[in-house]
Formats: C-alpha cells, structure tokens, sequence
C-alpha cells in the first residue's frame, strides 16, 4: 500500500512539472479559436470585364465620359478658314482688318517693329490706249509685312516715285527698251531690300500690230510667187502652142507663107 502511494506521488509530480502538456492545450486551444478576418483588396485594371466591377461604379462614372466624349470630337474637326485675301489687289481691306472681323486666318506677317519684306512686280507694260498712251505702267504684289507705302526706282532717274499702302500699280512715264525699274515696300522701320522679284527691266512685248503686219508682208510675198508661177507656166503653155501650130503647117501641102492656092 506505500508502494502504490509512493508511485501516484511520483506520477502526479511528473504531470506538474512537464511543459508538454500545457503548450499542446494551448496549441490546440489556438488552433480551434476563429481566424481573424480582413477586408478583401480588389484590384480592377483596364482589361478586366465588366463582371469585376458593381453597378455603383458605372452609375458614377459612365456619365462624365458620355459627356466629354462628343466635346473632344467636335473640337478636332474644326477647320481654320482662310482670309479672302489677294495682296495682287488694290485698294482691299487688310488681312488684319479681315481677321478681326470675320475671325479668319491670314498668313504670317512681319512686324512695324522691322523692315518689310520687297514685294513682287507682276508685270511691266506700256500703255497703249488713254491719255497716258506711250507711258509705262508698273504693277506688283505686296508683301506679307506691315506697309505704310510704296517707292518705285527707276533705273537713270534722280528720284522716286511714292505710292500709297493700298496701291498695287502705278506710271513711271516713257521708258526706253532695258531700263530698269524697281519696287519697294515701306513702313516706320525702314525699306525693303532689293531682289530678283521686286526689280524688272522694260521691254516691248509683241503686239497686235505687229503680228498683223507679218502676216500681211507674209501673205503678200506668198501671192507674188503665185502671181510669178502662173506667168510662167501660162509662157510655157504659149510656147508650145506655137511650136505645135508650126509643126502642123509644115506637114499640110495646101499650106504657104505666102497664101493659099
């Protein structure tokens, strides 16, 4: 009987002092409590379908782009319109003045703040009708800058000639074949330079007159070598009628110089 009370004391003294038992309860205890929950993460990219997203999101978002969507469209299809605008005509309203009245574009311009750009002349004729019939007339293109004016050089004359900004031609009086003659734009900063473009010489071109009167010389040499060409062939044709008479006379024996028989 102290045996068995002996080995019950022992055995109660080995459960009280191991560890294992109490960590494997707690182990268990632990394992068996519920798990921690946390607030789900979704991550919804570009390419997912319209399955991953709730109704909230589209009934917050799908109108701001329905309305800026035709907004964006409509803006990239506006065409700028150009001017109506020839700087070959005189005495026409400025682009600029154009521009802020219609709101159109115009090309680009230099500024009064520097010299102009030389204009372009157009043509260099006589006059040949009117009271300025025998003078030269001076016509040019003016340039993409501010204008206050323009001068035009003769070639061998003292001065020049002015001309207002709205002007695209003038006279410069009698001109002789080869005279030079160039035009220049001017404004507060200075005057254009000269160039290729804005300076011609004079020259008589073609004119009716003279045409006609080729054709005249040309028709009537044509028909003095008709003329020529008939008399000959009608002397040759006389020719040899004679020589046929003549030789017909000879071979008929009734026939005599000196009568007949």
């Amino acid at each position: 009987m102290a045996s068995l009370c002996k080995n019950l004391a022992v055995l109660l003294l080995f459960l009280t002092a191991s560890p294992l038992p109490s960590s494997h309860l707690f182990g268990h205890a632990a394992s068996t409590s519920p798990p921690i929950t946390r607030p789900r993460i979704v991550f919804m990219t570009r390419g997912a379908s319209d399955d991953d997203y709730d109704d909230d999101y589209f009934d917050t978002h799908s109108s701001t782009t329905e309305v800026w969507t035709p907004v964006k469209i409509t803006h990239l299809h506006q065409r700028p319109q150009l001017c109506q605008y020839n700087p070959c005509l005189e005495n026409q309203q400025p682009c600029t003045h154009l521009s802020q009245q219609t709101g159109c574009l115009c090309p680009g311009l230099s500024g009064a703040n520097e010299p102009p750009h030389a204009p372009i002349i157009n043509a260099l004729l006589p006059v040949n009708e009117g009271d300025n019939r025998g003078k030269a007339e001076v016509q040019w293109c003016a340039p993409f800058s501010v204008v206050t004016g323009y001068r035009v050089v003769v070639e061998g004359s003292a001065g020049a000639l002015e001309f207002g900004a709205a002007l695209r031609r003038g006279l410069v009086g009698s001109l002789e074949v080869g005279t030079k003659v160039c035009v220049e734009a001017v404004n507060g900063a200075g005057r254009s330079t000269l160039s290729e473009f804005s300076c011609k010489r004079y020259n008589l071109p073609e004119s009716f007159d003279h045409k006609l009167l080729a054709w005249v010389v040309g028709g009537g040499v044509v028909l003095l070598l008709v003329i020529i060409t008939a008399v000959i062939l009608w002397k040759h044709k006389m020719c040899q009628k004679r020589k046929k008479d003549s030789t017909d006379g000879l071979g008929n024996p009734s026939y005599s110089t000196e009568g007949t028989l």
